[in-house]
């Protein structure tokens, strides 16, 4: 949301200032094809279990405890990478990760019972490693306290938004076209590749935190740092809603082939909108940037609830692009200036975590709402969710440091 953030105070090349930072090309790149690989995990799961059991109820289950094990046991692993550092802890839990995966696949082509299969993927989403988390807390290890962090945050908002638009179009094409483990066993693979990459990076990670630092609960239970969470829940009510009632309004008109292309219109102005607002410095507070982007999310919704046409509804879906991604990298920036350094990739690992968890509640209650009513009524719940993340933003505003 860049026109309504405030005023540039700096050139517009600072993305090419924070890629000269000392090693940063080199652990930027090397997470890229991790990046894309956990783009791909959880829908390959989907063309696994459904290509071998010909049941959607069978994947959307396995795919279920694949994202609350990683929701619930992410900032477990997170803590033992601030305690014992990424260089250390991130290769046990590639080959950890690796290994489920492997057994859900061999499982899935066996034939083996859905109970079976759900606590595989229990255990894929469990040892799942949060790469972005990861390269969070190198950025601000590199540039902790100077103006270049928060364009380093969007940037790598941004890398995460390009993984998860290429990644289910990879995943898809590679398992329609060959087997349906195909698209599994490659996001597995671009994921052990990049992480092991970024793994080798000694020089930009951070230290591993001293003994009794990482168990900081205070940092982490902060009101601001709390609120911070809530707004992330709120955000993944906000996308999990707008995932069911874009569907069943492309449907409700006739066009389900328009339902993809329609959810991708917030995306694809995020990104654009994320490159924009990451080139420039603004002088507005980021606790007030992060409120004015939460009240243009809410207020985005509204044209939604009033759209009756495809067209109409393309254009109010570009609306709320303009502030996911500022709110993003706000997120970031704002976790990092909150809880100790130490506890950093923790921080944001449950970020991720409380958007994950708003994600899968959105898309329930949604679905519910829009089997009851109409879609409108889902765009409905999806302005309930802004409003409330607009609230905790507001929190974290008014709670400080």
């Amino acid at each position: 949301m860049p026109a309504l953030t405030g005023r540039i105070d700096a050139p517009a090349n600072t993305y090419a200032a924070v890629l000269r930072t000392p090693g940063a090309w080199k652990f930027y790149l090397a997470a890229a094809p991790a990046r894309i690989g956990i783009a791909m995990t959880g829908l390959g799961i989907v063309w696994l279990v459904h290509g071998s059991t010909g049941s959607y109820a069978a994947a959307g289950s396995v795919t279920g405890g694949f994202a609350v094990a990683e929701a619930v046991a992410g900032p477990q692993v997170a803590r033992l990478i601030d305690r014992f550092g990424q260089t250390r802890m991130l290769p046990i839990t590639l080959l950890a990760h690796a290994a489920a995966v492997a057994v859900l696949i061999g499982l899935t082509v066996s034939g083996a019972p859905l109970a079976a299969l759900i606590a595989a993927g229990v255990l894929a989403g469990g040892s799942l490693p949060q790469v972005s988390a990861q390269t969070g807390a190198r950025w601000s290890h590199a540039l902790r306290d100077t103006p270049l962090l928060s364009t380093a945050f969007a940037l790598e908002s941004l890398s995460v938004g390009v993984a998860f638009m290429v990644g289910p179009v990879l995943v898809g094409m590679v398992s329609s076209s060959s087997s349906p483990a195909t698209g599994s066993t490659l996001a597995a693979s671009l994921l052990m590749a990049g992480g092991f990459l970024l793994a080798s990076q000694r020089g930009t990670a951070p230290p591993p935190s001293k003994a009794g630092q990482h168990e900081s609960p205070k940092r982490l239970l902060h009101k601001r740092f709390v609120g911070l969470v809530g707004t992330n829940i709120g955000v993944g009510l906000f996308f999990g809603s707008m995932q069911v009632s874009v569907t069943a309004f492309a449907v409700s008109r006739g066009t389900p082939g328009l339902a993809g292309p329609l959810y991708s219109i917030t995306s694809l102005v995020s990104l654009f909108a994320g490159l924009l607002y990451g080139a420039r410095r603004w002088r507005t507070a980021p606790e007030t940037q992060f409120v004015i982007a939460f009240v243009w999310l809410a207020a985005s919704c509204v044209p939604l609830i009033l759209a009756h046409t495809p067209l109409t509804a393309a254009v109010a879906l570009a609306l709320p692009g303009l502030a996911i991604a500022p709110f993003q990298t706000l997120s970031a920036v704002l976790a990092e200036a909150t809880v100790d350094s130490a506890v950093l990739t923790q921080a944001f690992t449950w970020l991720n975590s409380g958007g994950a968890a708003g994600i899968a509640l959105g898309s329930a209650f949604a679905g519910w709402v829009v089997d009851g009513h109409s879609p409108q009524y889902g765009f409905g719940v999806a302005l309930g969710a802004a409003l409330t993340a607009t609230a905790m933003a507001v929190t974290v505003k008014v709670s400080g440091r």
